[in-house]
């Protein structure tokens, strides 16, 4: 199975919008993309604002926010919590179940959890477990300011004490006013973490899909996203990629 897996290290990092855009320059290059966002709290799937949805219309794909998200919650929380709430337990074999009604429908997936790698997402496991189970090369997306260091950091041992392998860091949403940490703070983390980081990109005042589209092609290298994921996709030789 060809695709990325995406996480973060927080909530509210931008890891949505990030999936959506590399989701929607694939597609624009006529990549068979599908999306996989097993898990949403907070928010109905078909609520036209909700990750689902950004995720389904990046994309283009023609699979149902059912078939994209199967289980949704009521309440803005962990995934475990918000389902416990409401008498229900998710288990990652659950998960997996629905991956494989779809996992054939595309050639290529993005697949996004939930907040960060540690998150609980079931009674018996953590987006870590999810991320092991798909055996996808992973995208950590992290915010670029003050504290940006330690969480990226600790986010990309844990990764890796756990035999994940990581594609690459974006950081996303640097101010245009930005000061010193945010000058500064990617040379330390690509240098601490020892991994790549794919591409720094601004934060957006006006949130749509053109824009965000745009957003990435002109700040993320996308073709190095996906070498680094270990993953072919038919050669890219226009004046945005250059990919053999």
């Amino acid at each position: 199975m060809k695709g990325l897996f995406i996480t973060g290290t927080d909530t509210e990092v931008g890891k949505t919008m990030i999936t959506s855009g590399i989701a929607s320059v694939l597609k624009e290059k006529q990549v068979d993309i599908g999306v996989y966002k097993p898990l949403l709290s907070g928010v109905s799937r078909e609520h036209p604002k909700s990750d689902t949805s950004l995720l389904k219309e990046g994309s283009q794909t023609p699979l149902t926010y059912e078939e994209i998200t199967p289980f949704e919650f009521k309440e803005p929380l962990a995934p475990y919590v918000a389902a416990k709430i409401e008498g229900r337990s998710i288990y990652l074999k659950d998960v997996l179940n629905h991956w494989e009604q779809i996992k054939e429908k595309h050639q290529y997936f993005l697949v996004e959890g939930a907040g960060g790698i540690s998150v609980p997402l079931g009674p018996d496991f953590l987006v870590s477990d999810l991320i092991t189970a798909l055996n996808l090369p992973t995208i950590i997306v992290t915010r670029p300011n003050l504290g940006t260091i330690n969480h990226t950091f600790l986010t990309v041992k844990y990764a890796q004490s756990i035999g994940v392998k990581i594609a690459g860091i974006i950081i996303n949403g640097k101010n245009s006013d930005f000061d010193l940490a945010e000058q500064t703070n990617p040379d330390v983390i690509e240098k601490q973490c020892g991994v790549p980081i794919l591409g720094i990109t601004p934060k957006l005042e006006d949130i749509n899909k053109e824009a965000v589209k745009q957003m990435i092609r002109d700040y993320i290298d996308v073709p190095k996203i996906i070498k680094n994921g270990g993953n072919e996709i038919n050669q890219w030789t226009d004046n945005d990629f250059t990919y053999v």
